[in-house]
Protein backbone atom coordinates (compact mmCIF):
# COMPACT_ATOMS: atom_id res chain seq x y z
CA UNK A 1 0.00 0.00 0.00
CA UNK A 2 1.42 3.37 -1.07
CA UNK A 3 0.20 6.81 0.02
CA UNK A 4 0.50 9.59 -2.58
CA UNK A 5 0.22 13.34 -2.13
CA UNK A 6 -1.61 14.93 -5.07
CA UNK A 7 -3.03 18.38 -5.72
CA UNK A 8 -6.24 18.88 -7.68
CA UNK A 9 -8.21 21.95 -8.68
CA UNK A 10 -11.96 22.15 -8.24
CA UNK A 11 -13.49 23.18 -11.56
CA UNK A 12 -16.75 25.17 -11.50
CA UNK A 13 -17.71 24.26 -15.06
CA UNK A 14 -18.19 20.90 -16.74
CA UNK A 15 -18.93 19.64 -20.23
CA UNK A 16 -17.11 18.29 -23.28
CA UNK A 17 -15.72 21.65 -24.37
CA UNK A 18 -14.33 22.37 -20.89
CA UNK A 19 -12.80 18.89 -20.79
CA UNK A 20 -11.08 19.46 -24.16
CA UNK A 21 -9.62 22.75 -22.95
CA UNK A 22 -8.33 21.12 -19.75
CA UNK A 23 -6.61 18.34 -21.71
CA UNK A 24 -5.01 20.92 -23.99
CA UNK A 25 -3.46 22.44 -20.85
CA UNK A 26 -2.04 19.10 -19.72
CA UNK A 27 -4.81 18.47 -17.20
CA UNK A 28 -7.12 15.51 -16.71
CA UNK A 29 -10.77 16.21 -15.85
CA UNK A 30 -12.11 14.12 -13.03
CA UNK A 31 -14.53 13.87 -10.15
CA UNK A 32 -14.43 12.88 -6.50
CA UNK A 33 -17.41 11.29 -4.77
CA UNK A 34 -18.17 8.94 -1.92
CA UNK A 35 -20.87 7.50 0.32
CA UNK A 36 -21.14 10.82 2.16
CA UNK A 37 -19.75 13.10 -0.57
CA UNK A 38 -21.64 14.78 -3.38
CA UNK A 39 -19.72 14.57 -6.68
CA UNK A 40 -17.20 17.40 -7.03
CA UNK A 41 -15.66 18.02 -10.49
CA UNK A 42 -11.92 18.57 -10.45
CA UNK A 43 -8.79 18.55 -12.61
CA UNK A 44 -5.32 17.10 -11.97
CA UNK A 45 -2.02 17.38 -13.81
CA UNK A 46 -1.76 14.54 -16.32
CA UNK A 47 2.00 14.05 -15.92
CA UNK A 48 1.77 13.77 -12.14
CA UNK A 49 -1.11 11.31 -12.24
CA UNK A 50 0.62 9.15 -14.86
CA UNK A 51 3.90 9.25 -12.94
CA UNK A 52 2.34 7.73 -9.83
CA UNK A 53 0.07 5.27 -11.61
CA UNK A 54 2.92 3.89 -13.73
CA UNK A 55 5.65 4.01 -11.09
CA UNK A 56 3.52 2.13 -8.57
CA UNK A 57 1.44 0.09 -11.01
CA UNK A 58 1.92 -3.05 -8.92
CA UNK A 59 0.81 -1.38 -5.68
CA UNK A 60 -2.50 -0.26 -4.27
CA UNK A 61 -2.52 3.54 -3.99
CA UNK A 62 -4.21 5.84 -1.50
CA UNK A 63 -4.27 9.49 -2.55
CA UNK A 64 -4.07 12.34 -0.05
CA UNK A 65 -5.78 14.94 -2.21
CA UNK A 66 -5.42 18.67 -1.67
CA UNK A 67 -8.35 20.31 -3.45
CA UNK A 68 -7.69 23.94 -4.38
CA UNK A 69 -10.59 26.32 -4.91
CA UNK A 70 -9.98 30.06 -5.40
CA UNK A 71 -7.28 30.31 -2.76
CA UNK A 72 -8.83 27.90 -0.24
CA UNK A 73 -7.91 24.25 0.17
CA UNK A 74 -9.72 21.11 1.23
CA UNK A 75 -8.19 17.76 2.17
CA UNK A 76 -9.62 14.43 1.02
CA UNK A 77 -8.42 10.82 1.17
CA UNK A 78 -9.36 8.79 -1.88
CA UNK A 79 -8.81 5.76 -4.09
CA UNK A 80 -8.85 5.80 -7.88
CA UNK A 81 -12.21 4.20 -8.68
CA UNK A 82 -12.10 4.40 -12.47
CA UNK A 83 -9.91 5.58 -15.34
CA UNK A 84 -11.11 6.30 -18.86
CA UNK A 85 -8.58 5.97 -21.70
CA UNK A 86 -8.47 7.20 -25.29
CA UNK A 87 -9.23 4.20 -27.55
CA UNK A 88 -6.32 4.97 -29.91
CA UNK A 89 -3.61 6.79 -27.95
CA UNK A 90 -4.36 5.08 -24.60
CA UNK A 91 -4.02 8.48 -22.92
CA UNK A 92 -5.95 9.06 -19.69
CA UNK A 93 -9.11 11.03 -20.46
CA UNK A 94 -10.89 11.06 -17.09
CA UNK A 95 -10.32 9.93 -13.52
CA UNK A 96 -12.84 9.07 -10.80
CA UNK A 97 -11.69 9.37 -7.19
CA UNK A 98 -13.66 7.67 -4.41
CA UNK A 99 -13.42 9.35 -1.01
CA UNK A 100 -12.66 7.02 1.88
CA UNK A 101 -12.12 7.08 5.62
CA UNK A 102 -9.13 5.23 7.07
CA UNK A 103 -11.48 3.99 9.81
CA UNK A 104 -14.14 2.64 7.46
CA UNK A 105 -14.02 -0.61 5.48
CA UNK A 106 -13.83 -0.38 1.68
CA UNK A 107 -14.37 -2.87 -1.14
CA UNK A 108 -11.70 -3.01 -3.85
CA UNK A 109 -10.47 -5.25 -6.65
CA UNK A 110 -7.06 -6.83 -6.01
CA UNK A 111 -5.04 -8.66 -8.69
CA UNK A 112 -4.21 -12.36 -8.30
CA UNK A 113 -0.62 -13.50 -8.83
CA UNK A 114 0.17 -17.17 -9.34
CA UNK A 115 3.30 -18.40 -7.57
CA UNK A 116 5.31 -21.54 -8.28
CA UNK A 117 5.20 -24.12 -11.06
CA UNK A 118 2.34 -26.57 -10.96
CA UNK A 119 3.46 -30.19 -10.94
CA UNK A 120 0.62 -30.97 -13.34
CA UNK A 121 2.27 -28.70 -15.91
CA UNK A 122 5.53 -30.61 -15.61
CA UNK A 123 3.67 -33.77 -16.69
CA UNK A 124 2.10 -32.13 -19.76
CA UNK A 125 -0.92 -30.30 -18.33
CA UNK A 126 -1.96 -26.73 -19.08
CA UNK A 127 -2.29 -24.14 -16.31
CA UNK A 128 -5.43 -22.05 -16.70
CA UNK A 129 -6.10 -18.99 -14.54
CA UNK A 130 -9.86 -18.48 -14.33
CA UNK A 131 -9.96 -15.47 -12.02
CA UNK A 132 -7.69 -12.45 -12.54
CA UNK A 133 -8.82 -10.32 -9.59
CA UNK A 134 -10.69 -10.75 -6.33
CA UNK A 135 -12.96 -8.38 -4.46
CA UNK A 136 -11.82 -7.78 -0.90
CA UNK A 137 -13.23 -5.82 2.03
CA UNK A 138 -10.97 -4.28 4.65
CA UNK A 139 -9.76 -1.03 6.14
CA UNK A 140 -7.85 1.08 3.56
CA UNK A 141 -4.53 0.59 5.33
CA UNK A 142 -4.86 -3.19 5.02
CA UNK A 143 -5.56 -3.39 1.28
CA UNK A 144 -3.13 -5.97 -0.15
CA UNK A 145 -1.19 -5.09 -3.31
CA UNK A 146 -1.91 -8.57 -4.68
CA UNK A 147 -3.20 -11.98 -3.69
CA UNK A 148 -0.59 -14.69 -4.15
CA UNK A 149 -1.85 -18.15 -5.03
CA UNK A 150 0.67 -21.00 -4.72
CA UNK A 151 0.06 -23.50 -7.52
CA UNK A 152 3.06 -25.74 -6.82
CA UNK A 153 0.98 -28.72 -5.64
CA UNK A 154 -1.63 -28.37 -8.36
CA UNK A 155 -1.86 -31.59 -10.42
CA UNK A 156 -3.79 -32.27 -13.61
CA UNK A 157 -7.51 -31.97 -12.89
CA UNK A 158 -6.98 -30.09 -9.62
CA UNK A 159 -8.76 -26.80 -8.98
CA UNK A 160 -8.14 -24.04 -6.44
CA UNK A 161 -11.34 -22.23 -5.40
CA UNK A 162 -11.79 -18.98 -3.53
CA UNK A 163 -12.71 -20.95 -0.39
CA UNK A 164 -9.30 -22.67 -0.51
CA UNK A 165 -7.47 -19.35 -0.03
CA UNK A 166 -6.76 -17.84 3.38
CA UNK A 167 -7.11 -14.05 3.37
CA UNK A 168 -4.58 -11.84 5.17
CA UNK A 169 -5.49 -10.74 8.68
CA UNK A 170 -8.20 -8.10 8.63
CA UNK A 171 -9.19 -8.87 5.03
CA UNK A 172 -12.36 -10.60 3.79
CA UNK A 173 -12.86 -12.14 0.36
CA UNK A 174 -16.24 -11.25 -1.12
CA UNK A 175 -16.21 -13.47 -4.20
CA UNK A 176 -18.32 -16.64 -4.33
CA UNK A 177 -16.43 -19.24 -2.23
CA UNK A 178 -17.02 -21.86 -4.94
CA UNK A 179 -15.58 -19.65 -7.69
CA UNK A 180 -12.63 -21.43 -9.36
CA UNK A 181 -9.41 -19.43 -9.38
CA UNK A 182 -6.95 -21.67 -11.22
CA UNK A 183 -6.81 -25.22 -12.56
CA UNK A 184 -4.55 -27.54 -14.51
CA UNK A 185 -6.14 -29.04 -17.59
CA UNK A 186 -5.09 -32.48 -18.80
CA UNK A 187 -3.95 -32.53 -22.45
CA UNK A 188 -7.22 -34.23 -23.48
CA UNK A 189 -9.32 -31.52 -21.78
CA UNK A 190 -7.34 -28.77 -23.47
CA UNK A 191 -7.87 -30.48 -26.84
CA UNK A 192 -11.60 -30.84 -26.19
CA UNK A 193 -11.90 -27.16 -25.27
CA UNK A 194 -10.08 -26.16 -28.48
CA UNK A 195 -12.40 -28.40 -30.53
CA UNK A 196 -15.50 -26.91 -28.91
CA UNK A 197 -14.26 -23.38 -29.62
CA UNK A 198 -13.43 -24.31 -33.22
CA UNK A 199 -16.89 -25.83 -33.72
CA UNK A 200 -18.56 -22.74 -32.29
CA UNK A 201 -16.55 -20.49 -34.61
CA UNK A 202 -17.47 -22.63 -37.63
CA UNK A 203 -21.16 -22.54 -36.76
CA UNK A 204 -21.01 -18.77 -36.39
CA UNK A 205 -19.35 -18.36 -39.79
CA UNK A 206 -21.92 -20.69 -41.39
CA UNK A 207 -24.84 -18.78 -39.92
CA UNK A 208 -23.44 -15.54 -41.31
Amino acid sequence: MKTIELTATIRPKTGKEIARKLRAQGLVPGVIYGPETEPVPLAVKLNELKKYLYRYRDEQLIFNLTLENNGSTLKKIALVKDLQYHPVTDEILHVDFYEISMEREVEVEVPIELVGKAKGVETGGHLQQLLQTMTVACLPGLIPDKIEVDVSELDQGDVIHVKDLTPPEGVRYLDNPDEPVVTVLAPEEEKEEAEVEETAETETETSE
